[in-house]
């Protein structure tokens, strides 16, 4: 049996070839039987209008394994956000949360053990893109949520990295504020 998994934490950024097309997670994942699993149940039971919890699946009655909770970080409005996310973006979590299962970085043996809450990022122009490639969203979404559960299970970035280049990293929003772009 793999170690005790309490609670860890990650974030990723994965863009596509077009700013609609980039995806911006933020997960946390642990034992069922622990903090993770408290915050997961109420997650799933206190639903919000605009921010509706679902889980993630292959599809309807295909619900994957370790189980995953999305929220959205966008308030939800319309039908076409909804059916976006709540569709590709929904498919490509889930197929990414068993990519990370078959790559190792989620053990096999604790499938049933863990949980996973989900931020998801779907910009909300995506509705206003006329040919919306979803083979294209897809693939960043798959990506990113692998990117993002194995940067959880690694301790990425680790804490000797930070130190080393937190002068180096410069957060992108704060520079187009220094230099009157917001």
């Amino acid at each position: 049996m793999s170690e005790r998994i309490i609670l860890r934490t990650g974030e990723a950024l994965v863009e596509g070839d077009e700013d609609h097309l980039a995806a911006e997670p933020e997960v946390v994942i642990g034992e069922l039987d622990g903090p993770v699993g408290h915050a997961l149940a109420n997650l799933i039971g206190d639903q919000v209008k605009g921010h509706t919890k679902v889980f993630a699946i292959l599809n309807s009655d295909v619900q994957v394994r370790p189980v995953t909770v999305m929220v959205s970080k966008v308030t939800v409005k319309d039908a076409k956000y909804t059916n976006i996310l709540m569709g590709t973006v929904q498919a490509a979590v889930a197929n990414g949360v068993l990519d990370a299962v078959r790559a190792g970085d989620i053990p096999r043996d604790k499938a049933n053990d863990l949980g996973i809450i989900y931020s998801a990022w779907l910009d909300p122009a995506v509705t206003e893109v006329a040919s919306l490639d979803h083979e294209a969203l897809f693939r960043v979404h798959r990506e990113a949520t692998a990117k993002v559960i194995r940067k959880a299970m690694r301790h990425e970035p680790s804490i000797d990295w930070l130190l080393e280049n937190q002068d180096k990293v410069e957060h992108y929003y704060h520079k187009l504020g220094l230099d009157g772009e917001l």
